[in-house]
């Protein structure tokens, strides 16, 4: 392949992995908005409210390792394409659960919702794939912000859907969710990242144990994890605590609108500061956007207080995320990679549910500001992970030890 064939071919690619990142964030951008909401509206008991988003991150986690699999054996665009269908399944069922009044078939939809967002989740990982070492951040960036998009598109689908069927509030909007996937079929058809040669011949590398051993591993993973945690356990309570606390359905939705524009607006910026200032430096500035967040939710109940934490929150979540999958791509060769794939995604989803469900109780049981409190030694703890592989370049990844090209 001549050298002006291939940036063309990355770029197609990366245009398409970037479209199907924005279809799938549009229906997670919706969730975000209406899913504690509609679980507060269906559960008996309301500390369950958060509940089925929190099983949706179960689903993440339960289909990671599978759907990785899954991948190494039909490839990418197959794969994509399969998860699409469990996205429209989601949405119908959805609908049924509030049409008859059912917390359980909720839940269960969500659960369908995971399965949906496990194989969303490989987009990233195929934007890796599809470019070289130098321009490998660059393009899991760019293919993350596709999900800007979601912050417009997402809460201005709830707001519009929500009462299509009156009085079954949000059904409408579970109906339009399952219109979406088809759109992400039909973009992701022409997606073409042909498998590694290793892949091909069933090569699998070193044991996951050696491979999770590694220093550079465990504080990408720490960073991804606490990253989300953070974000899920701030988002997760805002809407509840935003309508409990008087305000609008609407403010609600518009600050749901500007921390999904948070999340994946920097991703335009994000692989060009990795690339200038190094990969750990962006994870530590994504914990002091992350503090940011939880001091500004400290500071007041107003839409404005709300509104500014969840910005800083969605930035902090974008540096931490990035960063930490940049960072974990260097820890695996291409044999290795999906399983590498699968176990951190299912370290990342397992905690995301369990830090999605104590959103739900915290909120209830003590209250916003005990949230934004609980985010607090989180933070400190990734701080202290990056800031020791920092002092230590030996035990980072070859590919950000300094020097290095990648790490120029």
């Amino acid at each position: 392949m001549t050298d002006d064939v291939k940036p063309a071919k990355t770029r197609k690619n990366v245009a398409l992995l970037a479209t199907g990142q924005a279809l799938a964030n549009t229906t997670q951008g919706v969730m975000l908005a209406i899913a504690a909401l509609v679980g507060f509206q269906l559960a008996e008991n309301k500390a369950l409210a958060t509940l089925p988003h929190a099983v949706q991150w179960l689903g993440v986690m339960a289909f990671a390792v599978p759907v990785s699999m899954m991948m190494r054996r039909i490839g990418r665009r197959a794969g994509f394409m399969t998860g699409a269908l469990a996205g429209i399944a989601a949405g119908l069922i959805g609908a049924l659960a509030i049409w008859w009044g059912s917390f359980w078939i909720y839940v269960a939809s969500m659960f369908c919702f995971g399965a949906f967002s496990a194989t969303a989740q490989h987009y990233r990982f195929a934007a890796a794939e599809a470019a070289d070492l130098a321009w490998r951040s660059k393009a899991i960036s760019l293919v993350i912000g596709g999900g800007v998009v979601a912050a417009f598109v997402g809460p201005e689908i709830a707001k519009l859907s929500k009462d299509w069927f009156a009085p079954f509030t949000f059904a409408g909007t579970f109906v339009a969710l399952s219109l979406v996937p088809l759109l992400l079929i039909f973009s992701v058809a022409w997606v073409d990242i042909p498998r590694a040669p290793e892949e091909k011949r069933g090569e699998t590398g070193r044991p996951m144990r050696v491979i999770a051993a590694q220093p550079g591993f465990i504080v990408a993973v720490l960073a991804a994890v606490i990253g989300w945690g953070a974000m899920v356990l701030m988002m997760a309570s805002t809407p509840i605590a935003m309508v409990n606390h008087g305000h609008h359905f609407d403010d609600a939705a518009f600050v749901i609108q500007w921390h999904i524009f948070g999340m994946y607006a920097p991703s335009f910026v994000t692989g060009w500061l990795i690339a200038r200032f190094g990969v750990l430096n962006i994870l530590i500035a994504g914990l002091a956007l992350t503090l940011a967040a939880a001091v500004n939710g400290m500071l007041g109940m107003d839409v404005f207080n709300f509104w500014i934490a969840n910005i800083c929150v969605g930035a902090g979540w974008n540096f931490l995320f990035v960063g930490g999958t940049t960072l974990l791509t260097y820890t695996y060769t291409p044999a290795e990679r999906s399983k590498v794939q699968g176990c951190n995604d299912f370290l990342v989803f397992g905690a995301v549910a369990v830090f999605s469900f104590l959103s739900g109780w915290i909120q209830t049981g003590w209250g916003w500001y005990t949230v934004m409190f609980t985010m607090l030694p989180l933070i400190g703890l990734v701080f202290l992970a990056v800031l020791w592989l920092r002092l230590n370049p030996r035990a980072a990844p070859e590919a950000i030890r300094p020097g290095h090209a990648a790490a120029e």
